[in-house]
């Protein structure tokens, strides 16, 4: 973990990409840091959107969301996770196993 959050919370946002900026890991970057925390992300879709609605999802590959939880687990110290859209229930699969690691690492 480098030195310059290391004595911050880091918090991890799992969750879709709100490409109008008002939802998913946009909004909770923006929340994270209201609060003083570091915000790490893991990305499980694409959206496009804006203020009126939501006109396209793309999901992200499993791999690549499993890609993604280990590169921020392998270096950072999460204090807390908050979880937004899990496209798939194997997303959600996915997240439910490296919880279960994460808690019996603990």
């Amino acid at each position: 973990m480098t030195s310059s959050v290391s004595k911050t919370p880091i918090v991890l946002t799992i969750a879709g990409s709100d490409s109008g900026g008002g939802a998913g890991i946009q909004a909770d970057i923006k929340a994270i840091s209201a609060t003083g925390s570091y915000a790490c992300s893991v990305i499980t879709a694409l959206t496009a959107q804006n203020t009126q609605g939501v006109s396209g999802i793309l999901g992200i590959e499993p791999e690549f969301v499993k890609a993604q939880l280990d590169a921020v687990f392998s270096d950072l110290d999460v204090v807390a996770v908050k979880i937004g859209m899990l496209l798939t229930p194997i997303l959600f699969a996915l997240w439910l196993r490296r919880f279960v690691n994460i808690n019996q690492s603990m």
